[in-house]
């Protein structure tokens, strides 16, 4: 009747088998796991379940015990593995009771973040011939941090990074060796008018676009952030002049067919790069490609004004 999911289980085969390595003379037991994975596979394979609750069944969308039983490597697959090998090491040094999170998977697939308490029961602390394992689902909880911690390094509207993964990702760079890096400093053009004569839905239409385009011409290593309103970098460590030109021209070819699909509202971007000198800092190497782009940022106005002031000539004229 308990809601957390409770394992019975015998564990004396791998006693038996950590007392072998021991009789071997090993000392250092994770060193030995290093050296033979398969050890640990070993172990795993040796692990008998007695007996499981009904809250198990539950947790892991099994129908009944025998299904869950005979399906149980699909529950315990993959890190798996690496946790069990931290579970050895416990045990090893003899800490009978002991508690972790790790992943599970329930037999439809999908994971299953738990706290996992394993104990030894009174009176079998010799074999190891009973333990209970209790796993009390945090799913929830966890499905809930990695969405902060996506919040904490994400824009919401683009779905690239914001400034402050940007700036410790500068940071970063500046602390490694890895030279050259490189950078493209991007502005969004027409931002401001699309918010003042069509609205606010419009202008974030256009960021998302923009968004869209620069996640699919950026992959790791580099790294895209929107940095302000209408303002995007992309990172590039290791990256020379030639990898950063490749780059502009890839998201120039994504752009063009992005506008494609939206020829009556087409991105128009200004742009600027650089690549770090030696023995140049971070931050100079980004000023560069900002002072770039803001001077094709005023030839885009410049260009803007000068078709204006052409129709309105040809409008008087007429």
């Amino acid at each position: 009747m308990s809601p957390v999911s409770l394992w019975v289980e015998d564990f004396s085969r791998i006693k038996l088998l950590l007392q072998s390595v021991r009789d071997r003379g090993i000392d250092d037991f994770r060193v030995f796991t290093d050296v033979h994975p398969e050890f640990v596979r070993q172990c795993m394979s040796e692990i008998r379940v007695i007996d499981v609750n009904q809250a198990t069944l539950d947790l892991f969308c099994a129908p009944d015990r025998r299904t869950l039983m005979h399906r149980i490597g699909d529950v315990f697959r993959d890190d798996m593995e690496k946790h069990f090998r931290e579970q050895l090491i416990e045990l090893w040094h003899g800490r009978l009771f002991h508690q972790r999170e790790v992943v599970n998977y329930a037999l439809d697939g999908s994971e299953r973040y738990v706290l996992l308490q394993f104990s030894v029961l009174p009176g079998h602390e010799a074999d190891w011939a009973l333990v209970q394992v209790a796993l009390t689902d945090i799913t929830a909880r966890k499905k809930a941090e990695a969405y902060l911690e996506y919040l904490g390094k994400h824009d919401v509207l683009t779905k690239l990074h914001n400034r402050a993964f940007y700036v410790d990702e500068l940071n970063r760079l500046e602390r490694k060796s890895l030279r050259p890096a490189s950078a493209v400093i991007i502005d969004l053009n027409g931002l401001k008018e699309a918010n003042d004569q069509l609205g606010h839905d419009a202008g974030d239409a256009l960021l998302r676009r923009l968004g869209e385009v620069l996640g699919g011409a950026v992959a790791q290593p580099n790294h895209a952030a929107r940095i302000g309103g209408d303002e995007f970098a992309v990172l590039m460590p290791g990256a020379d002049k030639q990898a950063v030109a490749t780059m502009v021209e890839t998201i120039g070819e994504l752009l063009k067919i992005n506008n494609q699909f939206y020829s009556n509202a087409p991105l128009s971007i200004s742009l600027g790069v650089s690549t770090s000198e030696p023995g140049e800092t971070m931050e100079s190497m980004v000023r560069r490609a900002d002072i770039a782009m803001y001077a094709q940022k005023r030839a885009y106005h410049a260009s803007r004004t000068a078709e204006e002031q052409a129709g309105a000539k040809s409008a008087s004229a007429a």
